[in-house]
């Protein structure tokens, strides 16, 4: 019995070593990178100033409504340009576990079911730590209060600390960024007011679908009626539109996503409103009237002007915000002015190939608005532009910025985060995979298997020039098997002397991924 015990034992520790997960790859020659997420992309937590306890806020989805309207409900301050809670005795602070990664990664930890509703950035360390990063080594996050605005000193002040504080840990190393949405507006702001810091200490900047000038459509509709950040059945635990709406009505960040105004923008973002006119015998008369983004401001204006919320007892109006909006339009300013540095290397991506808002329609001729006051309470539909169904195209590519690429991903604005095109791309950008040969732009690898060339004089005294050449394309794309060729000739003015040439190529079917094909060309020369 005691032989079988210890057969038996040893059996399982075999089983457990074979189970046991491998000691993680790390690549020691990696420059360290540095994740920052777009707006609502940080676990928020808020600290009691009497009893130093801090509570998650953001985001959690158990009393989730009643905790955001208590600790995260906000006034702006002007003459600091910063939001602040409504609760004197409440601070709002974003833990730094896990080096800044612990807030970007998945923004309610608790959560189990459904859990990939508020996942941020958690494929995208997950893929990185596979490629050779380590956490507090090579790999870092910065998450920040995203109802501040995107030139909050506060905020900046710890991103320079942030990036001197990588530097240093990785022994001098400069740093990669890679921002994702409002992120790269907060990025620019601070490479635009502390270009020094920047310089020193970055090496490179992606920036992953970045609104650099506005998302018009989704938050013509943020300002006018709030928004919903889960989808599905989790909404009904999640904070609720309204909740939000009354939230970021007060946040400068919202203000300085608004389309910016000093763009030539291809398709100008309007707001327009079928409004019921009455004509002087009484009679109603359905009109279409169509706003540019400088006169909505007054239809903003009109339709918030009675909007008010309950907190502690007290009603508290809370119109459109003009004092937060030119605090906005000075943001955009300093956006619009930012240079890069020579030593920085800049890319862009973008998502696309979804239906994006840009302009927003509210009534119909059927349903014509009597009462501007009626806005907020009403559903709008949309004049829509490619983009990825948050960021126009045509604002995530105009970043005013010498990129050394500019590249088109399909996908969704958040989703985009957890695409393999989008990874492939990053690892070649960061130098992570060793691989020169691949496209980012293209996203194809061409492996070059064979090349030949070869000149000779044949017995006529004609000049021959043979050329064979194969290759290998890795891609996704699959490219159908083809034979096709060209041909060419030219003869001199004095008829002395002639050239012609001839090439073939085959494009074999693709196996295992790869695509073979085969170039052969004949050149012939012959003078008198």
């Amino acid at each position: 019995m005691t032989v079988l015990l210890d057969d038996m034992v040893r059996a399982i520790e075999a089983w457990l070593r074979i189970l046991k997960e491998p000691e993680a790859y790390v690549d020691p020659n990696l420059d360290p990178v540095l994740l920052v997420p777009g707006i609502a992309g940080s676990i928020l937590n808020a600290k009691d100033g009497e009893t130093g306890k801090e509570e998650r806020v953001w985001v959690r989805i158990w009393e989730a409504d009643r905790e955001f309207r208590d600790k995260l409900w906000c006034k702006f301050d002007p003459e600091s340009g910063k939001t602040l809670s409504l609760d004197p005795n409440i601070s709002i602070v974003v833990p730094e576990d896990r080096d800044g990664l612990y807030a970007i990664d998945c923004l309610d930890p608790a959560m189990l079911i459904g859990r990939n509703s508020v996942c941020y950035f958690h494929d995208m360390i997950n893929e990185m730590t596979s490629w050779g990063y380590q956490e507090g080594k090579t790999l870092f996050g910065f998450g920040y209060d995203f109802r501040q605005s995107n030139r909050l000193k506060e905020s900046l002040d710890r991103l320079a600390a942030k990036l001197d504080a990588i530097y240093t840990a990785s022994g001098g190393k400069k740093i990669n960024v890679i921002t994702h949405s409002m992120g790269g507006l907060l990025v620019k702001c601070f490479m635009s007011l502390h270009s020094d810091i920047f310089e020193k200490y970055v090496k490179s900047w992606i920036a992953i679908a970045a609104p650099f000038q506005g998302a018009p459509g989704y938050v013509t509709s943020t300002l006018m009626n709030g928004m919903s950040f889960v989808d599905g059945w989790e909404a009904y635990f999640f904070v609720s539109k309204w909740s939000m709406h009354q939230l970021l009505i007060e946040c400068p960040s919202i203000y300085e996503l608004m389309a910016c105004l000093d763009h030539e923008w291809e398709h100008v973002p309007l707001l327009q409103i079928w409004k019921q006119i009455q004509d002087g015998n009484g009679n109603s008369t359905p009109i279409l009237e169509t706003f540019t983004p400088i006169e909505a401001v007054s239809i903003f204006t009109q339709a918030l002007s009675t909007n008010e919320l309950s907190y502690g007892g007290v009603d508290i109006p809370l119109p459109f915000n003009k004092e937060i909006l030119q605090w906005a339009n000075k943001t955009r300013e300093i956006l619009s002015s930012a240079k890069l540095p020579s030593s920085v290397k800049f890319y862009n991506v973008y998502g696309t190939g979804l239906d994006t808002p840009q302009s927003v329609c509210y009534g119909s001729v059927d349903s014509p608005i009597l009462d501007l006051q009626e806005l907020p309470f009403l559903d709008a539909t949309y004049i829509n532009v490619n983009g990825d169904g948050t960021v126009p195209v045509e604002s995530s590519k105009a970043d005013g910025l010498d990129a050394e690429a500019r590249v088109g991903i399909p996908g969704e604005h958040r989703g985009i985060l957890c695409d393999k095109h989008l990874f492939r791309i990053v690892k070649h950008w960061l130098k992570a995979d060793h691989d020169p040969f691949y496209n980012p732009v293209n996203d194809y690898v061409i492996l070059p298997t064979l090349f030949e060339i070869e000149r000779h004089h044949d017995n006529k005294g004609k000049e021959v020039t043979s050329l064979k050449e194969e290759w290998e394309i890795v891609s996704e794309d699959e490219r159908e098997a083809m034979v096709g060729s060209i041909s060419a000739s030219c003869v001199g003015d004095d008829l002395s002397s002639s050239q012609e040439a001839h090439a073939t190529f085959i494009v074999h079917p693709q196996s295992n991924g790869k695509q073979h094909i085969e170039l052969k060309a004949v050149s012939v020369t012959a003078g008198v």
